[in-house]
Parts: structure tokens; C-alpha cells; sequence
């Protein structure tokens, strides 16, 4: 699948997401000399799941990307395959992806899962190209939720469904009625959701929602198996800012406190200018006195600027200067004073 705002890992702890090859437990395994104890429980566990994963991702189909929330409670955007089903559609199997438990749940790495209540079923999902909308109906199972989870499934769902072209919000019916606002702690859907409405927000004491306007930024973290993906948080800053240089100013800010969350781009790193180039991507020039000519610049830091410039600024392609290098060069050997694109695909996770 090919979407708009997908993007592909951006991280090269991916490798160390390799299979392990037990010898001895396949079928053609030589004989033994002597009998061997049995593996522990856990351990036995582990290696039927290691199976289990080798043959889903021998039927892997269409690559999509879905919103699902991580060990920490926080939504990420996930890419993996699935199989295509006969009758499905692109965007109603990245939905069932998100159903808790459902017929998805082998291909979901470790560490995430989705936050759509158990037995949801998607009933159908049609797309109002003219308004770019999507129209989800969901079976009365879809109601039954903790108060705690429903921001988390409108956002799950919203940026689930806008990252598919021609899709920039959506709609939920359940049972053949359009919803006017969600069962359990009412929250208003009287007029189509889209990104607007931010993921994973975090609003600060002082910020007052009638003078504030969102911005998305990408952090990082970890799988519990080691493997580094990014996490996007919307915050609210005050209105009337340039998106782009208050969400790269947030950036720097970092994470909040317990959030989990690692910073990816030193805290005394200065945005000197933003510029539009005339080829429309957005120039980024940034101070930070920690790197020299020479230096190989952490592909995390600019995969994270990369992305969060991307989200603010309408997908442009992004050029980063810094300290006023001619080049700047990251660890993947990447010219990113050239534009550079938000990837196709994030956080493509092995199982």
C-alpha cells in the first residue's frame, strides 16, 4: 500500500529485530546422542511464538500502517504486513488490525496492541472522495470501552484512516446511525474527526484552549526487545506562532518527565531560521555546538526534524542546515541539506 503519510523505519536498531535459528528443533535436525531436557515453559512459549511469526510472515500481503498503543499507553504508528482478505478493502484490514485480540493479533509485534474493544467488527468503510472523508461503521461492540480508551480510539482511528491517500477525516456509524458523539464520555463527533485533533496530547498547566493551537512532534523509544520507533505527541502552544519553528522549538523542549519518552535532539540546539525554498521544501537551519564539519550526525536527530517538520507543514520535503556546514551528513550517510521527504514508512517493527 502506498500512503500519503507513512514512513519507513527510521532507525538501524530495526536489525536487531533477526530471527533466532534454534538448531536441532527443525524437522531435518541430525539425531541427538542423548536425550535432552525440555525447554522451560517460558522458553518453550517463546519458541512457538518465533514459529507461529515465521509462518504469518510467510503470508504477508499489503504493508500498512496503523496507530496502536505501545507498553506505555501511547498511540505509534506501526507498519506490518497482512494478508489481504477476498473481500476486504485496504482501509477496512488496517482497521481490524486495531481490534484488541482480533484475527490480526499474531502479526503485532511485542510491546503494542490495539485499542478498539474486543469482538468490533467493521461492518464497512466507504470513502466521500468530494469531502475526503471517511465513513466507518462499526457493530455494537465497538460501544463497549473503558472511559479511560475513547480519545485513544478516535485518535487510533483518525490517523489510522488520514494516513491513506485521498482520506483527511472521518466519520462513525454504529449499527446504521451515524454518531453525534461517543457513548461513554461524550465526546462531540457532531462534525467529521481529521489530525486536527492532535494524538497522544499533552497540555500544560497554563495553556488555555481558546488561545492555543497544536503542534505534533516525534520523540523515541524503545521495544521491549530493543528496537528503537518514534512516537508522535501533539501539544498545545500559544497562537499565533509559526507551526513549524514552535513544533521544532517542542522538540527541543523534549519529553515530559515519566512520559517514557527519549529526547532526540539536544536541549541546547538553537532553530536559527526557517525559510521556504523555492522549490517549496522547508529550509531548516539549526545551531548547535556539538557538531563540527566531519561529524556523522545521528539519524535519529534528523529522521525526528524530518518528521515533525513533514507533520506541520503539509508533508514538504525538508533541508537541514546546521552550525553552517556545507553538508550536513547523518550516520546513514545521507546528504540532509538535500530535500528530504518524510519516509514511506515508520516503525516497521519484526514480530
Amino acid at each position: 500500500m502506498t500512503s500519503k503519510r507513512n514512513l519507513r523505519r527510521l532507525s538501524a536498531a530495526g536489525l536487531l529485530a533477526v530471527p533466532i535459528i534454534m538448531s536441532g528443533c527443525g524437522p531435518f535436525a541430525g539425531k541427538q546422542s542423548e536425550a535432552i531436557d525440555p525447554p522451560p515453559a517460558q522458553v518453550e512459549k517463546q519458541m512457538l511464538e518465533n514459529v507461529n511469526s515465521s509462518a504469518a510472515q510467510g503470508e504477508i500481503g499489503m504493508q500498512t500502517t496503523v496507530y496502536l498503543a505501545d507498553a506505555r499507553g501511547m498511540l505509534a504508528p506501526v507498519t506490518l504486513g497482512i494478508p489481504k482478505a477476498e473481500a476486504g478493502s485496504e482501509l477496512k484490514e488496517s482497521l481490524e488490525v486495531l481490534v484488541s485480540g482480533g484475527r490480526y493479533t499474531g502479526y503485532i509485534p511485542q510491546g503494542f496492541q490495539g485499542v478498539l474493544p474486543a469482538e468490533t467488527v467493521i461492518n464497512n468503510v466507504t470513502v466521500d472522495a468530494e469531502n475526503k472523508m471517511a465513513v466507518v461503521e462499526f457493530n455494537k461492540a465497538f460501544t463497549e470501552y473503558k472511559p479511560s480508551d475513547e480519545r485513544k480510539i478516535l485518535e487510533a482511528l483518525t490517523w489510522t484512516l488520514t494516513g491513506h491517500e485521498g482520506v483527511e477525516q472521518m466519520q462513525v456509524w454504529v449499527e446504521g446511525t451515524r454518531l453525534t458523539e461517543m457513548p461513554v464520555n461524550k465526546t462531540p463527533l457532531d462534525r467529521p474527526l481529521s489530525r486536527s485533533m492532535g494524538i497522544n496530547l499533552q497540555k500544560a498547566d497554563d495553556a488555555v484552549y481558546s488561545a492555543s493551537s497544536p503542534v505534533t512532534v516525534y520523540f523515541s523509544s524503545v521495544t521491549p526487545s530493543g528496537i528503537q520507533y518514534y512516537v508522535p505527541v501533539t501539544r498545545l502552544v500559544p497562537s499565533g506562532q509559526d507551526a513549524v519553528t514552535a513544533a521544532l522549538n517542542e522538540l527541543i523542549r523534549g519529553p515530559q518527565y515519566g512520559d517514557g519518552l527519549a529526547e532526540v535532539i539536544p536541549d541546547n540546539t538553537k532553530v536559527k531560521a526557517i525559510e521556504k525554498g523555492e522549490d517549496g521544501s522547508v529550509i531548516v537551519s539549526l545551531e548547535d555546538g556539538m557538531f563540527v564539519e566531519g561529524d556523522a550526525v545521528p539519524v535519529e536527530l534528523l529522521q525526528a526534524v524530518v518528521l515533525t517538520v513533514s507533520e506541520n507543514a503539509n508533508d514538504a520535503k525538508v533541508k537541514i542546515h546546521m552550525n553552517d556546514l556545507a553538508e550536513v551528513i547523518g550516520e546513514d550517510s545521507r546528504n540532509y541539506s538535500e530535500p528530504v521527504s518524510a519516509p514511506e514508512f515508520i516503525n516497521e517493527i519484526s514480530i
